[in-house]
């Protein structure tokens, strides 16, 4: 069994079944890099709603699209329209939800692509699954903190969420109601000072 396969068994949740094998591609991963010109990586965006995750990462996305690169950008908001759309905002639902993106990101990153994770992700614990998931299989996975405070996202407020939260229509929002463990050595973090296009070169650095 591969590195990835090895890696997916160890850390899925829940395990699967006995006779559940593995398969192996009939390329290794080596051989479909060298084939795509480009080696996979996931990039891990996290910060409270309104801190420019999703923005930062979608300029990032065209800028390496239009450098003729695979890259995909895995929204939290959009999958939570899917492959998400079982799960709530508890303690546990959110976990859930970061060791399910996390488990979809590797295999984009296994694949060749560089994908482009936005999510919350407010437990440290569960960003550290998520890393220790690549790291075990070998792939590349780059913590981007946008560190924009509450104060300022509330003034963006681009999804309404905190005037929903302040007139008590929204519970366990992420910075008010609910914790925001904010990452203690990040591969990069992003100011509200720094402009959009600042942000995406300073992530395009990474990826060089």
């Amino acid at each position: 069994m591969g590195v990835l396969g090895s890696a997916m068994r160890e850390t899925a949740r829940p395990r699967p079944a006995a006779d559940v094998v593995w398969q192996e591609s009939e390329l290794g991963r080596r051989q479909r890099w060298d084939l795509l010109g480009q080696e996979g990586a996931t990039v891990w965006f996290t910060g409270l709603s309104g801190s420019g995750k999703s923005s930062t990462a979608a300029a990032v996305e065209a800028q390496l699209l239009a450098a003729s690169r695979i890259a995909y950008r895995l929204d939290g908001d959009n999958l939570r329209h899917g492959l998400c759309s079982d799960l709530g905002f508890s303690h546990a639902d959110r976990s859930e939800n970061v060791r399910r993106v996390s488990e979809l990101a590797l295999l984009f990153a296994d694949a060749g692509a560089i994908a482009l994770v936005c999510l919350i992700s407010p437990y440290a614990a569960d960003r550290a699954a998520a890393r220790e998931l690549h790291e075990r299989a070998g792939l590349r996975f780059i913590e981007v903190y946008l560190s924009t405070g509450v104060e300022e996202c509330a003034r963006r407020d681009v999804k309404g969420l905190y005037a929903r939260a302040e007139c008590g229509d929204l519970e366990n929002l992420t910075g008010v109601a609910a914790p925001y463990e904010p990452p203690s050595a990040p591969e990069l973090e992003i100011s509200a000072a720094l402009d959009l296009d600042g942000a995406a070169q300073a992530v395009l650095a990474l990826l060089a």
